[in-house]
């Protein structure tokens, strides 16, 4: 009877392990199918974080900066590749700190840093081992710039995108020539179907997990080889999908976004815009604007790379309310700096930055985490809205503190107060919302207001 019992026992403790190993097994597996399936999961929380961030550190730095004369300087100055070289003898960061650079942004209370991996010019700033002609091989300096600020901004928590250009000055079979570049000495000849594999052995590199884990690529370019503007017609097969297939394979999360002025292209996953909102820039229509994140890049003067006599530096206050439209616009704003050859940033660009940052330390409720509206963009200010606060900015009180708020009539407002302290103003929102701003409650930069709905 006592060893029937142990038989029974064994058999039932037997079940029991069958029953959870069963269990764990499901359980895994249902792990691993989910791994399979989260690349597009990955790219949509993502997609929201971005969105969520609202402002970037957009970096333009090259051998082009030892010239001082901007980063087009190749093509604007016709010089050939021989006499371009040559600028790679005095190219010796010997001052560039990542550290640094990561803390300015942060300071600047910027979420995200775009850094030109590769620009026009063709010049790669990280150890490429598929061509000499990078920061590694070529400059006294010899190190990998991008490798060290990628290990900076994992250790620093700041996402990191990598600009990259399609086009190429510099490589030998980026042929049809496009409408740039025509005076770099190159043969009349190429194979474009080689460039391709050529830039996308690059971006695999780029992509090969030594520079981390990437928030997303940043395309530029694919606009020299186009046939008309607007247009989507150009005269290469750019195999766009192809190059997006590869990054989201290798760095399924990556967000990719492409400045080539058109409407998005299948496999992007935010839409950028320059110079101007959406919409509004220099380059676009309003009907390009799509349903994807947006992002409006612009420079913190009016250059992108290093230009020694630009001393058109923006204000704070332009800086603070260019921060603010894009965020009314639903957009991110990418804001450039342009490092000296020596690897530091400008002292007035720095300045500017920490002045946005202490009114964004101040501020910041009402601009991360936010979505443009209800109320259209207007001359005087924008909206900006988060579960039930919608935040109006105000950037021009009229005379008589009368403030109207278009698209609103069917707000139900509970109440209104100034953002700064709380204090409560007069409303009306029988129809559109009127505000009433009192004379001392206007700020230089931006009036804002909170609605509670």
């Amino acid at each position: 009877m006592k060893t029937k019992s142990n038989q029974l026992t064994h058999v039932y403790i037997l079940i029991v392990v069958s029953i959870f190993c069963a269990v764990m097994l499901a359980g895994c597996d249902l792990i691993s199918r989910k791994v399979v399936l989260t690349g597009e999961e990955l790219r949509a929380e993502q997609a929201k974080w971005f969105q969520d961030a609202k402002f970037g550190m957009f970096i333009h730095w090259g051998v082009y900066s030892v010239a001082g004369r901007g980063e087009w300087l190749m093509n604007n100055e016709k010089l050939s590749i021989e006499t371009y070289e040559k600028l790679t003898e005095r190219f010796n960061p010997i001052e560039y700190d990542p550290a640094e650079w990561v803390q300015i942004a942060k300071d600047a209370g910027m979420k995200y840093i775009t850094i030109t991996s590769k620009h026009h010019d063709g010049f790669a700033m990280w150890d490429s081992k598929v061509t000499k002609w990078d920061i590694v091989d070529t400059t006294p300096y010899g190190k990998d710039v991008l490798k060290m600020l990628a290990d900076e901004c994992e250790k620093q928590n700041m996402p990191l995108f990598f600009y990259h250009s399609h086009l190429d000055w510099h490589h030998p079979d980026y042929f049809p020539l496009g409408q740039t570049g025509h005076h770099s000495g190159r043969e009349q000849k190429g194979d474009f179907n080689k460039y391709i594999k050529y830039m996308n052995k690059q971006i695999a590199e780029l992509c090969s997990g030594r520079y981390g884990k990437l928030a997303g690529f940043w395309f530029d370019g694919w606009w020299d080889q186009q046939v008309k503007k607007p247009g989507r017609q150009t005269h290469v097969d750019w195999r766009l999908q192809e190059t997006y297939d590869l990054i989201h394979r290798l760095q399924p999360q990556a967000l990719i976004g492409n400045n080539h002025h058109e409407a998005p292209f299948p496999g992007e996953d935010f839409q950028m815009f320059e110079r101007g909102v959406p919409g509004r820039d220099k380059y676009s229509k309003a009907n390009f604007v799509s349903k994807l994140p947006l992002e409006t890049c612009d420079t913190i003067n009016n250059s992108w790379g290093y230009n020694r006599t630009d001393r058109k530096f923006k204000s704070p206050k332009q800086l603070i309310r260019y921060l603010v439209m894009t965020a009314g616009y639903n957009a991110n704003l990418l804001l450039n700096v342009g490092p000296m050859p020596n690897g530091q940033i400008q002292t007035e660009a720095v300045r500017c930055l920490k002045e946005v940052g202490k009114w964004l330390s101040i501020n910041g409720e009402t601009i991360y985490g936010t979505r443009g509206g209800p109320m259209p963009p207007q001359n005087w200010g924008v909206t900006t809205k988060k579960g039930d606060k919608i935040y109006v900015h105000i950037f021009q009180v009229p005379e008589n503190g009368r403030v109207a708020l278009p698209n609103t009539k069917k707000l139900k407002v509970k109440s209104a107060k100034l953002f700064k302290d709380a204090s409560e103003i007069e409303f009306n929102d029988k129809g559109n919302v009127v505000l009433r701003i009192p004379r001392n409650a206007i700020d230089p930069n931006d009036t804002i207001v909170v609605l509670e709905i």
